[in-house]
């Protein structure tokens, strides 16, 4: 199984795609495209991704949210910058890093925001569907919240997130959105 993350920050939590947040669709190794870098072949799960910018309108159309992935690195890692654009609001930005964990031998992230909250966690690839499990975001005044997500890949051009938090000892679907392949 392969892994990838996702995170969220409390009070912005409507408005981000964990990991900053991205979806994922398995890739198999084959089908990778040529300009991918060798070293990025542990992140398969993540390459239709990397070179494309993909946007969503939040439930209730007042929020917008644009992920644009790249490789950095040689391919070691893949870069996810995103930022939630909401009319009277300054913008939320995030930025992820994918990278292939080789202790656990699995996918893994680390994603941190502009208000100085920081995710860390792992995906498992599934098929055309990536699944996020429990992990952790900690606010920059340390508050914490668990959140979870799977997206779901849509053919090449599009993915679906459903997005979940814990309160109260219970999952909450927080919400889910439909993210389009766009020009950068």
């Amino acid at each position: 199984m392969k892994t990838l993350p996702l995170a969220r920050t409390q009070s912005a939590l409507s408005l981000l795609l964990p990991l900053g947040a991205a979806w994922l669709a398995a890739v198999p190794l084959t089908g990778l495209a040529a300009d991918v870098p060798a070293a990025a072949a542990r992140l398969a799960p993540l390459a239709f991704l990397a070179g494309h910018c993909w946007r969503g309108d939040m439930p209730g159309g007042k929020a917008s949210d644009t992920h644009c992935y790249e490789w950095v690195y040689g391919g070691h890692y893949l870069r996810d910058r995103h930022v939630v654009r909401a009319p009277g609001r300054p913008d939320y930005e995030g930025e992820t890093l994918y990278f292939y964990d080789h202790g656990r031998q699995q996918i893994a992230y680390i994603y941190y925001e502009n208000a100085g909250g920081i995710g860390r966690g792992l995906a498992l690839g599934e098929g055309e569907r990536l699944v996020f499990p429990e992990a952790e975001f900690v606010s920059a005044s340390g508050s914490k919240l668990a959140y979870r997500a799977t997206w779901q890949r849509i053919g090449d051009a599009a993915y679906e997130a459903s997005n979940e938090i814990k309160r109260d000892g219970q999952w909450r679907s927080e919400f889910k959105m439909r993210l389009n392949k766009v020009a950068p």
